[in-house]
């Protein structure tokens, strides 16, 4: 197998189940476990792997919303917004976006009406924020 195929199945089992143990990894990748500790060691250098977390189902947490919210910007402003968005507790993680909106922010809160508060009072209260569009989620289907 190539060195790529091998980084592939190695970082497919990760994306599938962060938890999984090395000889996890071997068996459903088809390599042995010194070959997956040398590969997740280069992969987390090179900062292709950055982090590992847990998939959370927002149904499930008692008292957290969560939206994803499509943020407009002045382009003048960019830089300023997302360092204002990075600085606030609410929003989980930031993303930059070649879609309808330049950024999308996954934004958490105890409930719906906190979760409106922060879109409207400080999201949008940051200069430089055009508009915000938010997706309220409602149930995790994968």
């Amino acid at each position: 197998m190539s060195t790529e195929a091998t980084e592939k199945q190695i970082l497919s089992v990760l994306e599938d189940d962060a938890q999984a143990s090395y000889a996890e990894i071997a068996e459903r990748a088809d390599v042995s476990k010194p070959t997956v500790r040398k590969y997740i060691r280069k992969l987390e250098e090179e900062e292709v792997i950055v982090g590992y977390s847990a998939d959370i189902d927002p149904k499930k947490l008692s008292g957290q919303s969560i939206a994803i919210v499509g943020v407009d910007v002045e382009s003048e402003r960019y830089v300023e917004v997302t360092n204002a968005l990075r600085r606030l507790d609410a929003v989980e993680a930031l993303y930059t976006s070649s879609g309808d909106h330049m950024l999308m922010a996954e934004v958490r809160a105890g409930d719906g009406d906190e979760l409106g508060e922060i879109i409207n009072e400080q999201l949008t209260s940051i200069e430089g924020v055009v508009a915000s569009h938010p997706s309220f989620l409602q149930e995790r289907l994968k």
